[in-house]
């Protein structure tokens, strides 16, 4: 038989359908399934060598997302015409899978293992990055790898006061809470998202409810894999061990590592340098030549990672001396840089991020071109970790995963506090370069956004800071330690990686990663309470140098104004063949654009001075503006006739003043009573309803001459 095909299928609490199918697609591949919801349909694929490379000690995983135009009937936009590299939208969707898997891998098993997931059918009402991760643990579950799961992953969103899970992206627009949820049957792994200012219990509902429904989908994949008869996984050599060489670089080593964990200094190469003396005296106490040096030292950061755990567990303290919930000291400026249209310098402890703000013009704005969405995006933030920034060496490539993924949680954390579209002119350009890391670099990256829009005079609806949240705990004996703003090295020795941020009011974005299993819902709201403690007190400290946005822009800012106009007023801004915006860009040197939105037109105006924007501004709304009845203008002679004169009263709008219009007197002629460019006092008296002209008088508004005959 050709194809051997199983199928599940998983029923959401809406009743919509996910099924699952292997068996016909890639069966070369360890694992391949077919995930489909609606029209969405998914191909994941994942591979692992069988030999493993020597020397390797860590999982060489590699996790990429594609999204094929096709999938929508599509041509991409690209010059070559093609996929390519992969977007940085389809980056984050990799690294969410990633982030969820990752950690479920046995911690010995180090062969090289690829997932691939590939959207070959799309449908925007079933969107596919909420159905990657599961699609990824659903292709592990019908291979034979290795692999702690089943996870899964959802999208749970709060829509008109009501949570929902996997919306369409219709229904996603309106949501005022939106997170991403990875988790183990057991556990939640993984949260990112944004949000409107909401309350902590609100993100704790949320994370409840996202949990049941992926409890539901474990289940499910373990019975799809019992299925496919693959519950029993490859045998795989792991780790070299060596208990007589352990024991030894423990006794001799751990006490003086714990000695170095208590000097409580904040400058990270103290650590670093008493860890490298404590090795090296170890080394030269037994030679190189007795040991097997890479496994001993494997066995000598074992001991760094559990020392420096158990100072935190057993003293209560941290490395570098401080309590558990203290923050590092905060220092920050504004308008660092004079030339920027908006900049701030923001440093905590060995973290110090110098972030600018561009503001531009419509012409400025991103193309978003991917297979369910085409479109523009006036809020861009790009974040830069240079080598130099850890005191390494490192070849500047340009942003890699981890620089995409920094920069869109900063962007989510700010984008919730931008004027409204309609109150915002400006394509918004943030660039925070990283010149020193030691530690949540990206909340770094939020509160100098935060501060850096402020100085551009941009009107922020309110102040925005962010704190990275660690916790320390131990299994066996139930200890846990939830830690504020950690340090990279508690990064590395931490269980949770919880970044969190706010304004005064509520969360705007956070994101989370589990290491371990076991986190309880009670410590994740002990996690959030400390965190929204924390990113106050930081809060306060930005307070000190700025607490809103300057009440203007800067002198060399470009000047923007936007006017909302009547939808049936477009054609007559732009003119024929564009000819009217055309005029008002020449002689007033501004830039003007126009976009429908929402059943209105909105007239952009970008200029370098006030006086290119007045006049700008001033045709416009005189385009614009419907003359009424019995209003008086001040209008130009534009022309002279023998029945009368062509005055324009309105930018764009002329009617005729009637040569008996002029004055009480009768006039014979037009020889001498107005001269072109004059300018006189009209009122508008009569529009032709058939035609749309206008008559003006001008007689109407001065003394009515007295009757001699009376």
């Amino acid at each position: 038989m050709l194809f051997n095909i199983v199928n599940k299928t998983i029923t959401l609490p809406d009743g919509r359908e996910i099924t699952i199918e292997t068996g016909k697609l890639a069966k070369q591949a360890d694992g391949s399934v077919v995930v489909r919801m609606g029209n969405t349909m998914l191909l994941a694929t994942v591979v692992a060598n069988k030999d493993i490379k020597e020397g390797l000690d860590f999982l060489p995983l590699s996790v990429d997302y594609q999204e094929k135009f096709a999938s929508a009937g599509r041509i991409p936009g690209s010059f070559m015409r093609r996929e390519g590299k992969l977007s940085d939208h389809e980056v984050l969707v990799s690294r969410l899978v990633d982030r969820v898997l990752r950690p479920l891998f046995p911690d010995d098993y180090h062969a090289e293992t690829q997932v691939n997931i590939v959207l070959i059918s799309a449908d925007s009402e079933a969107l596919p990055d909420a159905l990657a991760a599961l699609a990824a643990s659903a292709a592990l579950a019908a291979s034979d790898i290795p692999f702690g799961g089943p996870v899964s992953e959802v999208r749970v969103a709060k829509i008109d006061g009501e949570f929902v899970i996997n919306p369409g992206s219709a229904a996603l627009e309106r949501a005022t809470l939106e997170l991403m949820v990875g988790a183990t049957y057991n556990d939640i792994a993984m949260v990112e998202g944004e949000m409107e200012e909401a309350t902590e219990e609100e993100v704790i509902e949320a994370l409840r409810l996202a949990h049941e429904v992926i409890k539901q989908q474990c289940l499910a994949l373990k019975e799809f894999e019992a299925a496919v008869g693959k519950t029993e996984k490859r045998e795989y050599i792991g780790d070299e061990q060596d208990e007589e060489l352990e024991a030894r670089v423990r006794a001799f080593c751990y006490d003086k590592v714990y000695a170095v964990t208590q000097l409580g200094s904040q400058n990270k190469n103290v650590r670093k340098d008493g860890f490298k003396a404590v090795w090296t005296e170890f080394v030269e106490s037994i030679g190189e030549e007795e040991v097997n040096g890479a496994l001993a030292k494997r066995y000598f950061n074992d001991i760094v990672w559990e020392a420096s755990r158990r100072l935190v567990l057993d003293e209560r303290k941290r490395l570098d001396g401080r309590k558990l919930d203290e923050v590092r000291p905060i220092a920050s400026e504004v308008d660092f840089l004079p030339n920027a249209h908006g900049s701030a310098l923001f440093t905590r402890g060995e973290t110090q991020s110098l972030t600018t703000v561009t503001l531009g013009t419509k012409n400025d704005e991103q193309i978003i071109d991917t297979p369910l969405k085409y479109g523009y995006s006036k809020f861009l933030l790009h974040y830069n970790f240079p080598g130099f920034s850890t005191g390494e060496v490192k070849p500047n490539r340009g942003p890699g995963r981890r620089e995409v993924g920094h920069g869109n949680l900063a962007l989510r954390a700010l984008k919730k506090v931008l004027p409204a579209a309609e109150d915002n002119p400006y394509t918004i350009r943030i660039v925070s370069d990283i010149l020193e890391s030691n530690g949540s670099s990206s909340m770094a990256t939020v509160c100098a956004g935060s501060l850096a829009l402020m100085d551009s005079g941009l009107k922020i609806k309110a102040p925005v800071s962010g704190i990275a949240m660690g916790l320390i705990s131990d299994e066996k004996t139930g200890q846990y330690a939830v830690l504020s703003d950690i340090l990279g090295d508690e990064d590395h020795l931490g269980d949770m990686d919880f970044k969190v941020t706010g304004t005064e009011k509520g969360i705007t974005a956070c994101q989370m990663d589990m290491k371990v299993n076991g986190l309880s819902f009670e410590v994740l709201t002990e996690a959030l309470l400390q965190a929204k403690a924390g990113r106050l007190h930081i809060l306060g400290e930005m307070n000190k140098t700025i607490t809103e946005s300057r009440a203007d822009l800067k002198p060399h800012t470009p000047r923007a104004v936007v006017i909302k106009i009547d939808r049936e007023m477009i054609g007559a801004v732009i003119g024929p063949g564009g000819k009217v915006v055309q005029d008002i860009q020449k002689e007033s040197g501004a830039t003007v654009s126009i976009e429908e939105k929402d059943g209105a037109g909105f007239v952009s105006i970008f200029s370098a001075d006030k006086t290119s924007m007045d006049k700008a501004v001033s045709r416009i709304k005189g385009i614009i503006l419907v003359p009424e009845i019995g209003e008086v203008y001040s209008g130009k002679v534009k022309s002279i006739m023998p029945f009368g004169a062509f005055v324009e009263f309105l930018p764009g709008k002329d009617g005729l003043l009637h040569i008996s219009e002029i004055k009480w007197e009768r006039l014979e002629t037009m020889d001498g009573v107005l001269e072109v460019g004059e300018e006189v006092q009209v009122k508008l008296v009569e529009v032709d309803k058939k035609t749309g002209k206008y008559r003006l008088s001008r007689k109407v508004l001065l003394p009515k001459p007295e009757n001699k005959n009376a």
